[in-house]
C-alpha cells in the first residue's frame, strides 16, 4: 500500500488554501501551449461515472480569439486580460466512449468481454434518459474543472470559474457540436491584483454527520 508522505499532504492542503477566484490578471502575460497541454492532462485525471470522461475543453488561446468570446461573456475585462481561458464541455453522448475505454482493458485481460458487456448495457440504459445525460454532463465536467483549477494553482497561475455566459451564442461563434453542453469558462493568467476577500461558511453549517 502506497505510503502518502506529510509532505505531500502538506502540499495539497496548500494549493486548496491558495486557490482564489482572481478577476484581474495581467494582459502581458502568455501562456505556452505546451502549459495549457500539461494543465489540461492534470484534468482528464478526475474521476467520472464509469470513467466515461464526459467532457471535452474548448482552448481560447490568443487575444483575437479572447476579443471573440468577450462579449459572449458580457463584456468581462478578464476574458481578454486573462492568457487563456478554458471553455469546459459536457458531453451529452459519452456512451459513445464506451468501446475507447473499455476495448483496451479487453485486450489486456483485465475485463471480460462479459463484463463490458454488463457495462455497456448499464451506459445505455442510462444515457437513453437525456435528463441523466445532461445531469452527468455538468457534474462529470464540474470534476475535471476543479482538478483543472487546482493543477493551475500549483504551477503558478492564477484562474476563475465563470458561469456569467450565454451558451447558445458560443455555441454559434465556435461551432460547438450539439453533443456537448458549454458549463462554465475558466480564465487562466497571471494576476495582477488579489482576490477578493471573501468568508466561508463554518462547516457545521454544511455538514451533518450521521453516526452509530
Amino acid at each position: 500500500m502506497p505510503v502518502v508522505t506529510a509532505s505531500l499532504t502538506k502540499d495539497l492542503f496548500a494549493v486548496i488554501e491558495e486557490r482564489k477566484a482572481i478577476r484581474h490578471y495581467d494582459p502581458n502575460a502568455t501562456i505556452s501551449k505546451e502549459e495549457l497541454r500539461t494543465l489540461l492532462a492534470a484534468a482528464v485525471k478526475a474521476p467520472s461515472a464509469w470513467n466515461l470522461q464526459p467532457w471535452h475543453f474548448l482552448v481560447i488561446h490568443g487575444k483575437e480569439a479572447q476579443r471573440r468570446l468577450s462579449p459572449i461573456a458580457y463584456g468581462q475585462q478578464q476574458i481578454v486580460d486573462a492568457s487563456a481561458v478554458v471553455v469546459v464541455l459536457g458531453d451529452l453522448e459519452a456512451n459513445r466512449n464506451t468501446d475507447a475505454v473499455y476495448d483496451p482493458l479487453v485486450r489486456e485481460g483485465t475485463m471480460t468481454e462479459e463484463v463490458k458487456r454488463q457495462l455497456a448495457g448499464q451506459i445505455e440504459a442510462a444515457y437513453a434518459n437525456r435528463q441523466y445525460a445532461r445531469d452527468a454532463a455538468f457534474q462529470n465536467a464540474s470534476f475535471a474543472a476543479m482538478q483543472l483549477m487546482l493543477a493551475a494553482t500549483a504551477k503558478g497561475w492564477a484562474t476563475c470559474p465563470i458561469g456569467g455566459f450565454d451558451p447558445e451564442r458560443l455555441r454559434e461563434e465556435f461551432h460547438v457540436p450539439n453533443r456537448y453542453v458549454p458549463t462554465l469558462l475558466i480564465t487562466i493568467g497571471k494576476a495582477a491584483a488579489p482576490a477578493h476577500h471573501s468568508i466561508r461558511l463554518p462547516l457545521e453549517a454544511v455538514s451533518t454527520w450521521v453516526e452509530s
